[in-house]
């Protein structure tokens, strides 16, 4: 019972440690806030833009307001924690368990969500719903409650993925971010045409352009001997990209079966390693001068490797199953992407991540 009783202690004793004034130690959490939440948000907000491929106007007028935006909406959060924090100290003469959690975090959750943008609100609502259970889950099994599923991660993943390919393959089955998302990740030559028209007339257009190349080879073929590597190089990948086995169901038809999952992953692999590394700029510049040492680790270290991997993977994985299926069925069937985003999902053995699979999970409720 003591533990539940009034904690008669000042706000400097349990909360704001490093400096006795409120005032100031408001000031802090703010603007350590403020620096946490731009190097969120600013990463995240042009991941989105490009996988939305927005226009040069977008990036020009609106990007910089929307980043300055959320962040203001999370450094807010983080200082008036602090401030009702002090407030609810003063008011009732100390502390209870209530007042320095829930009591300080409510009002100042509520006042920071209505500065952040109302079609936002939603999202940001789901994403904290989903740390919350994360965090029970975890209080639970810390305390024995709950037996964790071994590599239970990478099977909701699997599950999710499973489910967000068969939507994105069937008609009207996804909309909006997560569409556009899919089919930035996946490619547009996995979403069905649902035209029989368009199925007849783009493999006649290949034959005729296949049939008109070597004319053209011929024409601009250069002299033999004065071939460089590259231009070996170039003709051996190209060879590669035209010739070898391609179902007629499959819609790549630039480039044969292997080729094209090879493709895949080396773009996810290079967009994945990318993102990684611009994550680590803003400590790496922070260390320019003082551990110049550590620069070379912007580039070798090993979450960019795990996060490309993961991405190429995925993309590798589930391109290769869906032309096997072609093949093995000899149809294009929408279902096969439940067999191919289930077998993708084990991509997640590179990048294991219980946040991005639970709340990938809670955003497919969203889904009608």
């Amino acid at each position: 019972m003591a533990a539940l009783s009034k904690l008669p202690h000042s706000c400097y004793e349990i909360g704001h440690t490093w400096d006795p004034s409120c005032v100031q130690s408001a000031v802090d959490v703010a603007r350590g806030a403020l620096e946490v939440s731009f190097k969120i948000y600013a990463p995240l907000y042009l991941i989105a833009a490009v996988l939305r491929r927005r226009k040069k106007d977008y990036y020009l007028k609106r990007l910089l307001p929307e980043i300055l935006w959320s962040t203001s909406f999370l450094t807010a959060n983080g200082g008036l924690y602090i401030v009702f924090f002090c407030i609810l100290r003063k008011l009732l003469g100390g502390f209870y368990p209530w007042s320095a959690g829930f009591g300080s975090a409510l009002p100042a959750s509520y006042i920071s969500i209505l500065l952040e943008r109302k079609k936002r609100r939603g999202m940001l609502t789901i994403y904290m719903t989903n740390i919350a259970t994360e965090t029970l889950f975890r209080m639970a099994v810390t305390r024995g409650i709950v037996k964790p599923i071994k590599h239970g991660e990478v099977l909701l993943f699997c599950i999710t993925a499973s489910l967000y390919t068969f939507l994105f393959r069937r008609k009207d089955g996804l909309k909006g971010f997560a569409f556009s998302a899919l089919k930035f990740i996946i490619g547009k030559e996995e979403i069905p045409t649902h035209s029989v028209a368009s199925e007849q007339i783009r493999p006649l257009e290949r034959t005729a352009a296949i049939e008109a190349e070597p004319s053209q080879a011929s024409a601009e073929r250069p002299d033999s001997s004065r071939k460089t590597l590259l231009a070996y190089t170039r003709e051996l990948i190209e060879s590669i990209c035209k010739k070898g086995p391609r179902h007629r169901c499959c819609k790549h038809y630039q480039d044969n079966c292997i080729s094209y999952c090879v493709k895949g992953f080396v773009r996810m692999f290079s967009l994945g390693y990318l993102i990684q590394c611009c994550l680590k700029v803003p400590s790496a510049f922070r260390h320019m001068f003082t551990k110049p040492s550590r620069l070379p680790s912007l580039f070798y270290n090993k979450e960019n490797f795990q996060l490309g991997a993961f991405l190429g993977s995925f993309v590798s994985i589930y391109k290769g199953t869906s032309c096997l299926l072609r093949w093995l069925r000899n149809i294009d069937d929408e279902l096969h992407a439940l067999i191919a985003g289930f077998l993708a999902g084990t991509s997640m053995f590179f990048y294991k991540s219980t946040s991005i699979s639970m709340y990938l999970f809670s955003k497919l409720v969203e889904v009608k």
